[in-house]
């Protein structure tokens, strides 16, 4: 079984969500060393300054990848959108994946902008967003999305 480094940003209210990702990802060959932060790996520091540039910067420094575990209150959390922004400045792969169930809803802004792949609730499209076989966005039940708008830099 193959061992990768991830950061799942999430909210805390859906602690309950990364067991059963870790679950669906380890019965399909992966397991995942999670540096987030959750109920199983608490952080009782209180300043946000501190928490972003001592817990949670390091923590995402060590992970290939960002996961972003997608539900209807995801878009709404800073600290979602700033561990999305902090993954991008430091070239890691972003990934959203729907949570199990999800009918869709709006994505956190940063998700919307950075996303390498946003993937359905399947373990091997999930495995094969983290690795970088695909990239895109599917909707959650793992259909092709409609097509985003590509953003443009002008250049000089």
């Amino acid at each position: 079984m193959k061992t990768t480094n991830v950061f799942i940003s999430h909210i805390h209210e859906d602690d309950v969500g990364l067991g059963k990702l870790k679950d669906l990802l380890g019965g399909n060959g992966l397991t995942i060393r999670d540096y987030s932060v959750n109920s199983d790996n608490p952080n009782n520091a209180k300043s946000e300054g501190y928490i972003k540039s001592q817990i949670l910067a390091p923590r995402i420094q060590q992970s290939s990848t960002l996961v972003v575990y997608i539900t209807p209150h995801t878009k709404d959390s800073d600290y979602v959108n700033w561990e999305i922004e902090y993954a991008h400045s430091k070239n890691k792969r972003i990934v959203g994946v729907w949570a199990h169930g999800e009918n869709g809803c709006e994505v956190p802004d940063a998700l919307d902008k950075y996303a390498n792949a946003v993937v359905g609730w399947t373990g091997n499209r999930i495995i094969e967003a983290i690795s970088g076989k695909i990239d895109g966005w599917e909707n959650p039940d793992g259909t092709q999305s409609t097509p985003r708008e590509i953003k443009r830099y002008t250049c000089g």
